[in-house]
């Protein structure tokens, strides 16, 4: 019998271990994970554990191992790379998430692998201009994103959508520009955890949540908002990407509906079984001048593609993230 594999990179990571998850779930489908694990205190291997994995590959031997097997690779998801804002290498910052996204686009290309990957809605900067994935090589060029996390990933999906107009470009090529993304398995990126995790450790212990100030007339303190998405959401999408063979593009991925962190704080707490404490602190003076006061997705591309789920409510996604994970002494899906 052949062999279908999904080569996940990434694999352990908080998005990453989720997609795998949700994939792992098709018994007739291999999920090779490509991944440092880490230290054992991490518990990033946690991330994995409850699933049948198909192969665990080191990052540095991910083309040697793609090259023996590339004939059964149907599909290779890209979530390795650096994620957090926080990042002050630029050198590094391209290097995982432009040169190793390039070179793997083009061994898909090359051998005629489908690929996906994890863009961000960080490419949109202040947002300024909105945040509609526009698809056209003018409108990703214009792109200005105010960080270099941002620009890394705006380089890299207008390097995808060039080479796919030069024709040069894997069977499938799609990319999802993830917004706020939270939910299980996070723990090891401590303490850079998503927002809803972060207000969650805060109430569990009787604390206080701490919302930055606005300076924006009109926007009252706490009613700063994003598009929280709860990454079910983005494991469900990444499977239909992978049963949707002829879908090609950059999407935004989210609810579509931006939520105050007012309401998130409020909701947290509800869930943790406290009455709501917000502190209002300052916005640090570095990022007030590109602070953004509202982030909502786009999702009109997606849906025209083709996927019909709802995306799962604030309030869903954390009663599920509460009861399922948050409140249960193994936390890991």
């Amino acid at each position: 019998m052949t062999r279908r594999i999904a080569f996940v990179t990434g694999g352990a990571g908080f998005i990453g271990s989720n997609i795998v998850a949700k994939l792992a779930e098709d018994l007739d489908l291999d999920v090779v994970v490509c991944d440092r694990l880490r230290g054992v205190e991490t518990g990033k291997w946690r991330n994995i554990a409850k699933h049948p994995i198909g192969d665990i590959v080191a990052p540095q031997d991910m083309f040697e191992w793609l090259e023996k097997r590339w004939r059964d690779t149907e599909i290779v998801i890209h979530c390795a790379g650096v994620n957090s804002g926080s990042e002050t290498d630029v050198d590094h910052i391209i290097k995982q998430n432009f040169e190793a996204s390039r070179d793997l686009f083009r061994w898909c290309a090359d051998r005629q692998r489908r690929f996906v990957w994890l863009s961000s809605a960080a490419v949109y900067g202040a947002g300024d201009d909105g945040f509609e994935d526009k698809q056209d090589l003018t409108a990703l060029a214009a792109l200005r994103p105010t960080g270099a996390l941002g620009w890394s990933k705006a380089l890299f999906d207008l390097f995808a959508a060039r080479q796919a107009a030069r024709d040069y470009a894997p069977p499938q090529w799609a990319g999802l520009r993830l917004f706020n993304v939270y939910g299980p398995n996070e723990w090891h990126k401590e303490p850079r955890t998503s927002l809803p995790t972060q207000l969650w450790r805060r109430a569990a212990r009787g604390g206080a949540a701490e919302i930055f100030k606005s300076h924006q007339p009109g926007v009252p303190d706490g009613g700063q908002s994003r598009d929280f998405t709860y990454v079910r959401d983005v494991a469900d999408v990444a499977d239909w990407l992978l049963r949707s063979p002829s879908v090609n593009g950059i999407y935004n991925l989210g609810t579509g509906q931006a939520r105050a962190f007012n309401e998130l704080a409020t909701l947290v707490f509800r869930e943790a079984g406290k009455a709501p404490r917000i502190d209002y602190i300052e916005t640090p003076e570095a990022v007030r001048s590109r602070y953004r006061y509202k982030v909502e997705a786009r999702i009109e591309r997606l849906r025209k593609a083709g996927y019909t789920a709802p995306m799962t409510s604030l309030e869903d996604g954390l009663a599920d993230y509460a009861s399922r994970f948050l409140t249960q002494a193994d936390p890991y899906r």
